[in-house]
């Protein structure tokens, strides 16, 4: 039977060895974070668009209802629009003074992406990201 300090003995890495798992280590881990951050920024930009679209869905949605008003449709898309934090966003509805006469309703939002993100990445300076949606008012 052999004993423990020999076993150990018997498995302990060369010193040798050690500096190259320090070295091996050190050029890994700043890729594996820069990978992981950016899927991170990417996952971001997918929820904005998302939720930018679902917004102007909704808003759209609130607006065609008979009775529906220009600021009900602010409000809702707001509403949508700040569950993930957007909030530096730029709304317009058209047209601006829903009547019953009205036939359609145009919500646009548009958002930048660079004060949107976790990080404000080069990648994304200066990017907007724009949707826009027409629906027929209800009850024509």
């Amino acid at each position: 039977m052999q004993s423990l300090s020999h076993a150990r003995r018997h498995f302990a890495k060369p010193d040798s060895r050690k500096g190259a798992v320090a070295v091996e280590f050190a050029i890994v881990v700043p890729l594996l974070f820069l990978f992981f951050f950016a899927g991170f920024e990417f996952m971001r930009v997918a929820m904005v668009r998302h939720t930018v679209d679902n917004a102007v869905y909704e808003g759209a949605r609130v607006g065609i209802i008979p009775g529906g008003t220009n600021a009900e449709i602010r409000a809702e898309a707001t509403r949508i629009l700040g569950t993930i934090g957007i909030d530096e966003f730029t709304l317009d509805v058209e047209p601006a003074n829903i009547t019953d006469a009205t036939e359609d309703i145009t919500v646009r939002v548009t958002v930048p992406l660079d004060r949107n993100t976790y990080v404000p990445a080069q990648y994304f300076l200066g990017e907007e990201m724009q949707r826009e949606l027409t629906m027929r008012r209800e009850g024509r």
